[in-house]
């Protein structure tokens, strides 16, 4: 639902009602939101999120963060597939229930973490995540559960290995 309230604020899906009139409106709400100071990357990153849907938490090799915002709302699911033999992410996947800031933060936290060993995913900072999305500052938080999201996920692999070795000993 915030989804679609999203998409209409954007002017994203919007059929003109008579032609080119429905057109212009669209327009128009589009360039309203950019005013209202959502960077292009946030934009690009809400109509378009990379890397949605979710892996099999039972997988060995999935590791998955699960954070939430309760002040405002937003949870955060990311997860990451690592090769075992390299301790490379060489997959990751999200769902986000929020704003369109937290939905770009999990989207961008998706790609970054993709092809870096877990160590090197987890010093990924939420000041590089805001940087990179231009967020203003009342929307950082979003930045910060996607570091934790991020974090979250590599400590669940992490839990999931040790557990799987203390019980092939």
């Amino acid at each position: 639902m915030l989804r679609a309230a999203g998409k209409r604020l954007l002017g994203v899906g919007l059929r003109p009602a008579g032609g080119g009139a429905g057109e212009a409106a669209a327009a128009a709400a589009v360039a309203v939101v950019r005013r209202r100071g959502y960077h292009e990357r946030v934009v690009d990153h809400y109509d378009n999120p990379r890397n949605v849907g979710t892996f099999d938490k039972d997988d060995p090799d999935v590791g998955t963060g699960l954070v939430g915002a309760p002040a405002c709302g937003d949870v955060m699911k990311l997860q990451i597939r690592v090769d075992e033999e390299s301790g490379r992410i060489v997959d990751a996947c999200f769902k986000t229930f929020g704003c369109g800031s937290a939905i770009a933060s999990s989207s961008v936290a998706s790609e970054w973490v993709k092809g870096k060993q877990m160590e090197d995913a987890a010093s990924i900072k939420n000041s590089e995540i805001a940087k990179h999305l231009s967020l203003p500052p009342v929307k950082l938080h979003c930045s910060m559960l996607a570091e934790d999201a991020i974090k979250a996920a590599v400590k669940d692999y992490e839990a999931k290995k040790a557990k799987l070795d203390k019980g092939n000993e």
